[in-house]
């Protein structure tokens, strides 16, 4: 696909892999509305909409004002998450609520909004931000991982039912990245180490712009030295 001029919604705007993810969209000549709680990117093309995922009519809402304007989206990058870790037993009801609403339920909202126009146009490509949790189970991450997992189980279904309106659905498993993310791990500080936003946004930029008959279903992606060389 070429991005010059296609309709793009990202979530999860304020930080992280989807602030990258924006900015190259944005190099590359698209139209971009950010969907998240915060903003900090100013520029022609783009136009921020403050939106919580987690609730159906906020979605609704903000794609209700992008549709009536375009009558088309072309790429939707589902990048909202976040994680709260520790034992299952301690993890309050709050926590799991907050994390399966806004990684899981958020997807799906978006998607529902999304999809009728991409098939009605028989065009778009749908990637979905899971997660390395999302392929093995890990101590003190059980409930992190099991909203991933649904991430993972959602996208390659979808993927199958949307292919023959030629629409693509891609799922991102990225391990360790130098983000915000571990803002709720104590015991997990962001190093150099790890994988950089900007880079893995310039992997999600390349699945896109992939020829139209070419389709990146899963791409799993890590630092080759997620704790940095051997002494």
């Amino acid at each position: 696909m070429d991005l010059q001029n296609k309709i793009t919604v990202v979530t999860g705007v304020g930080k992280g892999i989807g602030y990258e993810t924006c900015l190259q969209m944005l190099e590359k000549g698209a139209i971009v509305y950010g969907l998240g709680r915060n903003n900090v990117i100013n520029h022609s093309n783009y136009t921020f909409i403050e939106c919580d995922v987690r609730y159906f009519e906020k979605v609704e809402f903000a794609f209700k004002q992008i549709l009536v304007k375009h009558n088309r989206i072309d790429v939707l990058l589902n990048n909202a998450g976040l994680g709260y870790f520790g034992m299952l037993e301690d993890m309050s009801v709050e926590q799991w609520d907050e994390m399966y609403q806004t990684n899981v339920s958020g997807i799906f909202h978006c998607c529902k909004m999304a999809l009728p126009f991409m098939k009605k146009n028989q065009f778009g490509h749908i990637i979905n931000i899971a997660s390395t949790a999302a392929l093995e189970g890990m101590p003190q991450v059980s409930a992190y991982c099991a909203t991933k997992w649904a991430v993972k189980g959602l996208s390659e279904s979808l993927f199958r039912e949307v292919r023959d309106y030629r629409i693509k659905v891609t799922c991102i498993y990225p391990g360790s990245t130098k983000t915000d993310f571990f803002r709720n791990s104590p015991g997990i500080k962001p190093h150099d180490y790890m994988l950089m936003p900007h880079d893995v946004a310039l992997a999600i930029i390349q699945a896109i712009e992939m020829p139209d008959n070419f389709h990146t279903v899963n791409l799993e992606i890590r630092p080759l030295q997620p704790k940095g060389p051997k002494a």
